[in-house]
């Protein structure tokens, strides 16, 4: 594999990386909220539901 390959593959692994955190900090806070949560706590959901992102299932969607 070439260099500029590999920085493909690792920009791309990035990407999915990325957009993964967002989709899970989205969806932790919208579930916080429903549940009555703060501002605060539903922040605090949302990071925690990017903190238990299995990250080796999202290395192998890749």
């Amino acid at each position: 594999m070439g260099n500029d390959d590999q920085k493909r593959t690792e920009r791309e692994l990035a990407e999915l990386v990325r957009k993964t955190c967002i989709e899970a900090a989205r969806d932790g806070f919208k579930d916080a909220s429903i549940s009555g949560l703060c501002t605060e706590g539903a922040m605090e959901a949302a990071i925690s539901s990017i903190q238990r992102l299995d990250l080796e299932r999202i290395i192998q969607k890749k």
